[in-house]
């Protein structure tokens, strides 16, 4: 196929650029292999992946997002410290600049779609600034078919800008800094810059579907999912915020792959957003996490901030010295374990993840659904000393639906969607916490993944339906006594403590801590969740 095939008839002008220089449309993933290299942007390290560093911003800018206040979407948003507003007049300035910035510029073009279910998808178009960026792409999106017509005939429901050598200036633009994420919903118009992370690309888009699809009564979740090889039907959805384990636990050999991070759940099932997986690799080993290690080494992956050794081209994923955050960027396809249509059937099981660094939740617990919402809309997990300045011991992090930086509406609209889809099709709903036992980061030890892969097989296989279980004085949950394959003393947590007194004071802790983030939903919030809640004194 001639290169003039992979340009459709809608241009860039429709996104207010003009005067380009040389534009590059919908290139393969070799072709952009080239152009990385030949620019100096990334170098191919042993056995084929790219190796791309991004600077200072190595993670997501949540403090740097807005979004556009717009008559037509203003009422729907959810506004506040996450949905930031931002005037139109300030959008538009801050558009007109960035086009002015592409002039004469070489930029990377690429044509794809989010969302495996037809009905729901959105076509989308990406145009960066670099070709590292333009592959991140067409790992993380769905590609689009290599048709002639079809790609003639693509037109983009949304259309992103990435520039991210072009910075705002506060004072102008009303931006905290030079870096910004910044989404006009109405526009269907996204501009990001300042910033090289290739997180922001995908997550502009999920956060624009978190805004559009509850309005089609499909829930949009932050979320991995797989499903049973023997059993279509068997289908599991994992919440949970970074580092839980949301993309190791959902890459099971004796399960298929539906994806790693973003999904909606319509009137037909689970259908995935994405063609890709961003997984997080410190640390990453063959023998914990085969499936995502293999990836890591091969052509068409993007390791970002990995260590590479510049002469042999090595890579070293213990070296942190750039970032904790080093991502693995790749196409579905690469993992042995998937489910090609990147869509099933209705959950069976909803898990939800978190790591509790204070050493107080059991590893499994089986909740009602009205804890189900009551955990979902509090999104609990913990930071731990180390993972930022400042940080000395554990801290509680609340984001609710497990996903707050990209919930644009309430997240009460979220929760009764999930309510909904739970009372309608009978799933069972569980909060696995693969965090620590035996005392608080510092001084218990973290679940070990084989104990956590042991109670999800007997959570997703019904193996703890019918078993003994005990309900926790302060949360409520329904705690199993016995798992197989797993030491019945690490099922109660206060039994792991040497001193069950400072097991029992970090728990009263950490309920109030429940207690106190939760009175910002209490509002919009049923009464039944309300008193699903921990409760103290």
């Amino acid at each position: 196929m001639e290169m003039q095939d992979l340009m459709p008839d809608y241009g860039l002008e429709h996104a207010g650029l003009h005067d380009l220089g040389q534009v590059h449309w919908n290139l393969s993933t070799p072709m952009l292999y080239e152009w990385a290299v030949r620019r100096y942007e990334g170098a191919i390290a042993h056995l084929g992946p790219l190796v791309v560093s991004m600077g200072q911003h190595t993670g997501r800018a949540a403090k740097d997002k807005y979004v556009v206040d717009d008559p037509e979407t203003t009422r729907d948003v959810w506004w506040g410290k996450v949905n930031v507003k931002y005037p139109e007049e300030k959008f538009h300035a801050l558009h007109r600049r960035m086009a002015a910035y592409l002039r004469g510029k070489t930029v990377f073009v690429q044509d794809c779609y989010a969302g495996a279910e037809e009905q729901f998808r959105h076509s989308v178009r990406v145009v960066n600034e670099y070709a590292w960026h333009n592959l991140f792409v067409r790992n993380m999106f769905i590609q689009m078919p290599r048709d002639r017509e079809i790609i003639r005939q693509f037109v983009p429901d949304f259309t992103v800008l990435h520039c991210p050598n072009f910075n705002a200036d506060p004072d102008d633009d009303g931006t905290r800094s030079g870096t910004f994420v910044a989404l006009h919903l109405s526009k269907k118009l996204i501009l990001i810059g300042g910033t090289a992370y290739g997180g922001e690309i995908k997550k502009s888009i999920f956060t624009a579907l978190n805004f559009l699809l509850p309005g089609q009564k499909v829930l949009s979740m932050h979320c991995s999912a797989n499903v049973s090889k023997a059993d279509p039907d068997d289908v599991a959805i994992f919440f949970g915020l970074s580092g839980t384990g949301k993309t190791t636990l959902s890459a099971d050999p004796n399960r298929l792959l539906i994806g790693d991070d973003e999904h909606g759940w319509s009137d037909t099932g689970v259908f995935n957003f994405e063609g890709g997986c961003y997984a997080k690799v410190i640390h990453l080993s063959r023998e914990a996490e085969p499936e995502i290690y293999e990836c890591t080494r091969q052509f068409g992956t993007i390791l970002e901030n990995v260590a590479m050794n510049p002469t042999i081209r090595r890579i070293d994923l213990d070296d942190s010295r750039l970032t904790e955050n080093t991502r693995a960027s790749y196409p579905l396809s690469h993992l042995p374990n998937i489910v090609p249509s990147r869509m099933a059937g209705h959950p069976k099981n909803i898990v939800m993840l978190t790591a509790d660094a204070f050493g107080v939740l059991p590893p499994i617990a089986r909740l009602t659904p009205e804890q189900a919402m009551y955990h979902f809309i509090s999104g609990y997990t913990a930071k731990v000393a180390g993972t930022e300045k400042g940080v000395t011991e554990p801290i509680a992090t609340f984001s609710a639906c497990f996903g707050a930086p990209f919930m644009v509406r309430h997240p009460s609209v979220y929760a009764q969607l999930l309510a909904d889809k739970i009372a309608g099709h009978g799933a069972a709903c569980w909060l696995v916490n693969t965090g620590w036992t035996g005392g608080p980061y510092g001084t218990g030890s973290r679940m070990k993944i084989q104990h956590t892969r042991a109670l999800l097989d007997a959570a997703l296989n019904s193996a703890l339906e019918g078993v003994e279980m005990r309900i926790d004085p302060l949360f409520s949950f329904r705690v199993p006594v016995k798992a197989p394959d797993v030491p019945s003393e690490i099922l109660n947590p206060r039994d792991t403590w040497s001193d069950p007194a400072a097991y029992d004071a970090q728990a009263k802790r950490l309920a109030g801590l429940f207690q106190e983030n939760f009175v910002q939903f209490q509002d919009q919030t049923p009464k039944a969740v309300l008193e699903a809640g921990p409760r103290v004194g």
